[in-house]
């Protein structure tokens, strides 16, 4: 679903919910779609635009801040256009918030991933050949195996949507290298449009996105990034935990985020804030799949939380009261800062951001310089 079009959905006509076929929504119109199984009654912003671009059979790259509604874009015209939506998506709670909330409408959504059980990862491959998956959300690595690619291209596809299509750029596919190997998608699906999704993305970073899909002619549709109901600020640490705990203090029964730059590091700061009576969890890559989603479950339930963690936290989770989002640590980058602060006040009220900084922090950054992989080039751009 869209990411802050979520307020209010109301039932979907009783045609428009059938689950007979896929294809039940060619023929009516965008706009109708929006309203009848969305809710909306408009597009907004760069919305329509997008639409329109991919009704058309064109390649489209999108750019729109989180919150902006940016799977609207992809999810309208894959149900408008004959065949299965396919999503590219970085990470499994993107995708299953994104399927959850399809099928709260009635959409016939699915995810492949690896921690699908093996009844349900069948039950998905039975409704493929089907044709009973509306849209189907893959990761980049699940897409380009042997198997998979080769059942999807037995399927009629109506798009493919690269969603946080940052992770394709040069100046940071170290996150998914699998991302660059999207180029070859149209040989394997071809005259299929495709629309590349982001919250974030400099020129160089479009333009490198652009060249490592092929998609010298898609069309670039760039929305405002302003968000006026974030409070930034930027803060020397003098005694961190005193400064975090004096920004949740203002939240005290609401959800916060607080990001770290190391797993070791959640673990600790997490269980500080539990002593000190916060409901706090960790999340980071290294836990098992059960203890991440029991963490998101917690996190999605409502219940004042304080979430703190890695990176591998934050991109697909949709939701909108998250009051205050802290950085005890650098970010990797303005593109990685900006998509995490992003998390904050998706609802549009008032919400506040913290990075927290110190000179451990550039050295830091220095070493991880010295251990990429990237360029000198790229290395002496970001030092």
């Amino acid at each position: 679903m869209s990411e802050t079009q979520t307020d209010r959905i109301p039932p979907a006509p009783a045609l428009l919910r059938d689950t007979g076929g896929r294809d039940r929504f060619v023929g009516t119109s965008p706009k109708d779609v929006l309203h009848a199984v969305f809710g909306f009654p408009d597009f907004r912003s760069l919305q329509g635009q997008a639409v329109a671009c991919v009704m058309k059979g064109r390649d489209a790259l999108v750019l729109m801040p989180t919150g902006g509604g940016k799977s609207i874009c992809y999810q309208v015209p894959a149900l408008c256009r004959p065949g299965m939506g396919l999503v590219i998506s970085p990470l499994i709670a993107l995708m299953d918030d994104q399927v959850a909330g399809l099928r709260q409408v009635g959409i016939n959504a699915a995810a492949l991933h690896s921690e699908l059980e093996g009844d349900e990862a069948a039950k998905i491959r039975s409704d493929l050949a089907a044709g009973r998956v509306d849209l189907l959300y893959v990761s980049p690595e699940r897409l380009l195996s042997p198997g998979t690619l080769e059942r999807l291209t037995r399927q009629p596809v109506s798009i493919i949507a690269i969603d946080e299509a940052h992770c394709i750029s040069a100046w940071g596919h170290e996150f998914r290298p699998e991302y660059r190997a999207l180029a070859s998608l149209p040989k394997h699906f071809p005259n299929v449009p495709r629309i590349a999704l982001t919250a974030t993305a400099d020129e160089r970073t479009r333009e490198d996105i652009l060249t490592a899909l092929d998609m010298p002619d898609a069309e670039v549709l760039v929305s405002s990034f302003h968000r006026s109901n974030l409070n930034i600020a930027a803060l020397p640490k003098a005694s961190e935990m005193r400064q975090l705990t004096s920004v949740l203090e203002r939240h005290r029964d609401e959800a916060c985020i607080v990001y770290c730059g190391s797993r070791a590091r959640t673990e600790r700061i997490a269980a500080a804030l539990r002593d000190k009576g916060w409901t706090a969890l960790a999340f980071h890559a290294g836990l098992s799949p059960i203890e991440k989603r029991a963490a998101l479950l917690r996190f999605r339930s409502g219940e004042p939380i304080v979430i703190v963690a890695t990176v591998a936290f934050g991109m697909g989770i949709d939701r909108p009261d998250v009051r205050a989002v802290i950085h005890l640590d650098m970010p990797g980058s303005p593109e990685a800062y900006y998509q995490q602060i992003g998390r904050a006040g998706r609802d549009g009220l008032p919400s506040e951001t913290v990075l927290l900084y110190g000179g451990e922090d550039m050295a830091r950054a220095r070493y991880w310089l010295d251990q990429s992989s990237v360029s000198p080039k790229q290395c002496s751009r970001a030092r």
